[in-house]
């Protein structure tokens, strides 16, 4: 760093410089000793310059009273257990039209040519134009529920795997709910909230004011048990994730024939149970 902290000096032998920072946040304000780490990165619409910054950031807020469940899906976002239902904006579904007539532009153009650069530059703004609105909805959600309860449940789910599904891979990728989590569990350290991670198993098809297990394909929407309860199948779900949490919350999380608790609590503890890498804010 400059002594001045405005510029970077990068001396690595990679003929870069001096460069002068740019943006809104000011780094100068930051003792040297607290910048961990600096990336130079490339996006396409331009060169970026990443701090790591070691800071204790901690909000406090009052505490709600409230906890809430959310299930996540592809017709709708989440599901939470109040019966709320966030639209899914589906990104990359909207801009595809113009990413693939930005791609046919490409090949239209002569290889080693200006405008062929120009068609490629073009075509991948678009894409980052919908990763960077991916991240901006997930985070603004994760801040508005972590905020606005102590206790936030969610499935522990294994994307990797749901991804294997070509009919669904798409869909699932633009939702973006390991994201979503991601910022969840970031804002739960920094408001001191609580993030809890549940076991999937059985939260759609179990009822949740009996706990009968009614058994129900993906294209039936409305759960209707034979107790007399009926609710949306994605609200009964948020409604179980939800008990789930509480369960696991109060030290009476449950078993499976293994012997291996199937719920997993994040945090108040949750420093103790994440490495310091994911300790970092996920657009990092």
């Amino acid at each position: 760093m400059h002594p001045t902290l405005r510029r970077i000096i990068f001396s690595d032998k990679k003929g870069i410089g001096s460069l002068k920072l740019l943006g809104k946040w000011d780094i100068h304000t930051y003792p040297i000793e607290s910048i961990k780490r600096v990336r130079l990165v490339r996006r396409a619409d331009g060169y970026y310059c990443q701090f790591a910054i070691h800071i204790e950031r901690q909000e406090t807020l009052p505490a709600t009273g409230s906890a809430i469940g959310l299930d996540v899906g592809l017709e709708n976002f989440y599901t939470d257990s109040n019966g709320h239902q966030e639209p899914n904006p589906k990104f990359l579904a909207k801009a595809e039209k113009s990413i693939k007539h930005a791609q046919r532009l490409i090949y239209k153009k002569k290889k080693g040519k200006n405008n062929r650069r120009k068609a490629r530059s073009r075509y991948s703004k678009k894409h980052l134009k919908v990763s960077r609105q991916r991240t901006e909805h997930a985070k603004r959600l994760a801040r508005h529920v972590t905020q606005s309860n102590d206790l936030v449940a969610y499935e522990d789910l294994s994307v990797r795997n749901m991804v294997k599904n070509h009919c669904l891979a798409k869909s699932i990728n633009d939702a973006s709910w390991y994201l979503f989590r991601q910022w969840i569990e970031y804002f739960a350290r920094i408001f001191g909230r609580t993030a809890v991670a549940v076991s999937p198993r059985y939260t759609s098809q179990k009822c949740s004011n009996c706990g009968v297990k009614v058994k129900k394909s993906l294209s039936t929407r409305t759960h209707v048990c034979s107790c007399g309860y009926t609710a949306h199948r994605d609200t009964n779900a948020a409604i179980n994730i939800l008990n789930l949490a509480l369960q696991a919350r109060d030290g009476q999380s449950r078993r499976n024939a293994k012997g291996v608790e199937t719920t997993t609590l994040l945090g108040e503890s949750l420093v103790e149970q994440v490495s310091t890498t994911n300790l970092e804010s996920p657009c990092l």
